[in-house]
């Protein structure tokens, strides 16, 4: 089984750089059109301002996209986010949820939460279609009931990831969605050279992913990429 290039890896590319050259052009006009092929609302472009102005990174349109094409998918009545942020994930997510759908989601910073509740309401949304609940994730994930939840989406503390993937596997009903954001981490996830612990983390959790009995899982090429898994 491959894995993922280690300090002393090499990477050689496969074509001649002529090729590669066009190769990628291709495709970074394909990935550019399929980032924007879902237009985004009012709401949303106001929510990313937010948290543009607060100095968060939020979901790129096409991540934002997939989630709520995967919310959709599994007829999502309850999902569980990590990272609130200023709402951008959590209106995908809610577009794509059952109409009678909870957002149960989780920030350490109630600010934000508080512009995402405005975002929220702005794109149409009852305030009973979220649960807001400030503090760390991995001291509120274990207060959420087990196989209580249709959909996990993971967009907090790299350096937590392995313990969001425990906790998720609790979190979910069998044929649940377990869903990491930033896979990619701008590219630096499979470059060969040093790499700080966040990356290192998710070198591990995309092994234990991908070799998890428990987990049918993909690796999506939208934004900073997706991890995605459906539990067995």
């Amino acid at each position: 089984m491959c894995g993922f290039p280690g300090p002393t890896d090499t990477v050689t590319p496969r074509h001649s750089r002529g090729q590669e050259r066009v190769i990628t052009g291709n495709r970074q006009t394909s990935w550019a059109f399929a980032d924007a092929y879902v237009a985004e609302d009012d709401a949303l472009r106001w929510a990313r301002d937010r948290a543009r102005e607060a100095g968060l990174r939020s979901v790129s349109p096409g991540t934002g996209a997939a989630l709520r094409l995967l919310a959709a998918s599994v007829d999502a009545k309850a999902v569980a986010e990590i990272g609130t942020g200023c709402g951008v994930s959590g209106i995908h997510l809610l577009h794509g949820m059952r109409p009678d759908g909870v957002l149960t989601t989780v920030d350490p910073e109630p600010e934000h939460q508080q512009f995402a509740r405005q975002a929220f309401r702005a794109s149409g949304f009852a305030s009973n279609r979220a649960r807001f609940i400030p503090g760390r994730a991995l001291d509120v994930l274990p207060r959420l009931a087990d196989a209580g939840y249709d959909l996990v989406f993971c967009d907090g503390d790299r350096l937590e990831v392995m313990d969001y993937l425990a906790e998720s596997l609790r979190l979910l009903r069998p044929g649940g969605l377990v869903v990491f954001e930033g896979a990619f981490a701008n590219g630096r996830t499979v470059d060969s050279g040093p790499q700080p612990t966040e990356v290192l983390r998710l070198r591990e959790l995309l092994r234990a992913v991908r070799e998890s009995q428990e987990l049918v899982p993909s690796l999506l090429p939208v934004g900073d990429g997706l991890l995605c898994a459906v539990k067995r």
